[in-house]
């Protein structure tokens, strides 16, 4: 196999569907994009995003936002923005994907599950995924299933060559269901990587995983997850076509893992961009004879594992509906859903229902399957689908340039590297809430009772995206913020519920005061609750004009050691909360003024 080279646009490539130009054509009869820009302009000044003498036309640069990995979304897709675009990487599934349910075996009683396993497929589920060691026991994990019908992708990190073995063992004479996969690591030790495929090509299944789900569990972007694929991919066919695979063959044995979050256009466009980056990197990988493969991509993917919270779990349900949404949307093969309750510990039959119906009503009842490419045409989708691409592509050659000097240490390095800025970055978007997380750092529920589950490791090197939150919560503030609340409650109440959810996503609960007319009365209320070291001023900015100053000094003068103000900051105070506050950092001081 050649060395990774050549341009992502070489080939000749499909064009956006003529049908959705057509009726955007239509649609351009009647509205232009003035009128858009004057519609959206007008929503903007209400809400104080664009001045009065502002021109319209700036609507896109006030509504534009950009990923992780520095990628404009436009918040309108046009004909214009896809004109000199070719696209590549339409879903090559039909009719509905494969219902894939997740089963961690490991240290788990063999038996129970069996029960669960049997559970999942007289449910629905039509494929098994199983993280398995060499204790585990497969004839009885495995009793009652009918592998000839139900594909098993095994993950054996530990012993892939004893779990490949025992597998095959246990199938004797049944002919295995299509898409069965032995499931060797794509950075397997060579050695293991070419037993399992050989043991593979025999048996006539799949052999190989790249699994892009672990770089995505430390943090990585969209297009750091594709690139790493993509390395690890090509390590794969070095791997093999130097033993003596034939190229086409050696593709075909590897099938793709991705992880698709709830930010549903770019999990869309991320299926799509992987299967015109895989197809490319196949073409330019010439076999013996000088012939390039043509071979799809086959893609299972996973809602995402850090988008989920430990806290209000429940939430977790509409995360991965609209997860798996993007998923059959963008074309993989095969689907799973994690259970809503998976970052407790080992999920229960209740998770695991609602996980597998996820799948059924997106299938069954929406006929999502019924469509090849519903986001075909799509100028949003395209434009985003190449530059994702693109953005990938760019990475590539350092990261096979890493894995073929330094090995498997030199690729993790430079994906360290990568990813700690990527997660810097999204701390940094998590901390002052423009990436918000239901139930977290926003509208959380203090009170809340948790699920009790099984620990069972499986979220073990997984940075959830609202860690920083969970930390807090998961020691609460020993005591509570008062909640000076000026005013009737018509006057205070907007700013009292801002800065009684913000202290209570950092695990900080309130004793509010309640409708007061002047300092006496906050005072009396403050005494009342036990005069807590940290005061928080909520009220209007004419409460405030008329009496915020002396009620900070009354406050001082009864007990208070820090008066925070909900709202702009004031020469009174020592602190301030509003929209936009750095609220990881401001939580952070508060706590340590209440110690």
């Amino acid at each position: 196999m050649t060395e990774v080279e050549g341009g992502l646009d070489e080939p000749t490539e499909l064009q956006p569907e003529q049908g959705a130009l057509a009726l955007a054509d239509a649609a351009t009869d009647r509205w232009t994009r003035a009128d858009w820009e004057a519609e959206a302009a007008r929503v903007l000044r209400k809400a104080r995003r664009l001045g009065e003498d502002d021109p319209d036309e700036l609507v896109w640069q006030r509504l534009t936002r950009r990923t992780l990995d520095g990628i404009e979304v436009t918040p309108l897709g046009t004909p214009e923005s896809v004109a000199d675009l070719a696209t590549q990487g339409r879903p090559t599934r039909t009719g509905p994907w494969d219902v894939r349910a997740h089963l961690g075996a490991v240290g788990l009683d063999a038996r129970a599950g069996n029960e669960t396993l049997l559970a999942d497929l007289e449910g629905g589920v039509t494929s098994l995924w199983l993280t398995v060691d060499a204790a585990t026991d497969l004839p009885a994990l495995l009793a009652g299933v009918y592998l000839d019908l139900a594909p098993v992708v095994l993950d054996a990190p530990s012993d892939p060559v004893g779990a490949a073995r025992a597998f095959l063992a246990y199938l004797e004479a049944t002919e295995p269901a299509a898409g069965t996969n032995l499931g060797v690591a794509a950075l397997a030790p060579e050695d293991a990587l070419l037993e399992v495929v050989g043991l593979a090509r025999e048996a006539g299944v799949l052999g190989v995983v790249v699994d892009a789900t672990v770089v995505h569990d430390r943090g990585a972007s969209d297009a750091q997850e594709l690139a790493w694929s993509l390395a690890a991919g090509a390590r794969v066919l070095r791997v093999l076509t130097g033993a003596g695979v034939p190229l086409a063959e050696a593709a075909g044995l590897v099938e793709f893992r991705y992880a698709v979050t709830d930010e549903q256009f770019p999990g869309i466009a991320k299926l799509r961009a992987a299967r015109r980056l895989w197809a490319r990197l196949v073409e330019l990988s010439e076999d013996v004879e000088g012939e390039a493969a043509a071979v799809q991509q086959r893609q299972h993917a996973v809602t995402s594992r850090p988008m989920m919270s430990r806290y209000d779990p429940y939430v977790n349900m509409l995360r991965t509906t609209v997860a798996a949404f993007a998923a059959g949307v963008g074309g993989a093969e095969s689907v799973t859903v994690l259970p809503f309750d998976s970052p407790l510990g080992r999920p229960e039959a209740f998770g695991r229902r609602i996980a597998r119906n996820t799948s059924h009503l997106l299938i069954d009842e929406s006929h999502l399957g019924k469509v090849a490419d519903l986001a075909g045409g799509a100028y949003a989708v395209e434009r985003l689908t190449d530059d994702l691409a693109l953005a990938a592509w760019a990475l590539l050659p350092r990261l096979d340039a890493a894995l073929q000097s330094g090995g498997l240490d030199g690729l993790d390095a430079v994906v360290e590297e990568l990813v700690a800025a990527t997660v810097a970055e999204r701390e940094q978007q998590v901390a002052t809430r423009k990436r918000p997380l239901t139930g977290l750092s926003e509208f959380p529920n203090p009170a809340e009772v948790l699920p009790e589950r099984e620990p069972d490791g499986a979220w073990d090197g997984v940075r959830p995206y609202g860690a920083s939150f969970e930390a807090l919560r998961d020691a609460p503030a020993a005591r509570p913020v008062f909640l000076a609340t000026m005013g009737t409650v018509a006057a205070h109440t907007a700013r009292a519920t801002f800065a009684s959810n913000l202290l209570a996503a950092g695990g900080i609960a309130v004793e509010v005061a309640g409708p007061t007319d002047g300092p006496d009365a906050l005072v009396a209320a403050y005494t009342a609750a036990g005069s807590p070291p940290v005061v928080c001023l909520a009220g209007s900015d004419a409460t405030y004009a008329e009496w915020g100053e002396q009620a900070a000094a009354a406050l001082r003068e009864a007990g208070a050691t820090r008066v925070v103000i909900a709202g702009r900051p004031t020469d009174h105070t020592d602190d301030s909360c509003a929209v936009g506050v750095d609220a990881l950092a401001f939580l952070t001081r508060t706590r340590e003024h209440l110690a």
